[in-house]
């Protein structure tokens, strides 16, 4: 079972509303709540993937999330301002005004990165 935890700071100097379209904007599906220290939810990979695809970033995405990997356990930071114009660019370590931070959980979790961001020949996804 893939568990998808989404979490991102609001600051003071941002409405709410445009961070909560912001996260929409890549994962519309997400349910999310706001609290003291800003959004946090669950979600589905399926827009996330079909961006990655569009935006042509499937080994960008894979390396980030192999690297991120620990146990059955990945994540990645995506880049607020990017996603409110629903496009996936990957966060610095610590970006001034936050990320939205995916952590991503499955018992098969090198399999789901296969099939979320799944291995590339000359740009072109290949079938394992």
């Amino acid at each position: 079972m893939t568990s998808v935890k989404i979490m991102c700071p609001v600051n003071p100097s941002e409405d709410p509303d445009k961070v909560a379209a912001a996260i929409l904007s890549i994962f519309p599906d997400a349910e999310l709540e706001l609290g003291d220290k800003g959004f946090t939810g669950d979600a589905t990979l399926d827009r996330f993937s079909k961006l990655i695809r569009k935006q042509k970033i499937l080994d960008a995405t894979r390396g980030v999330m192999l690297k991120n990997l620990r146990g059955n356990k990945t994540w990645v930071n995506l880049n607020k301002q990017v996603a409110t114009v629903g496009k996936v660019s990957f966060a610095d370590k610590n970006p001034v005004l936050g990320a939205i931070e995916v952590c991503i959980e499955d018992d098969c979790i090198e399999g789901l990165i296969d099939t979320v961001a799944p291995v590339t020949v000359d740009g072109e996804e290949v079938r394992i």
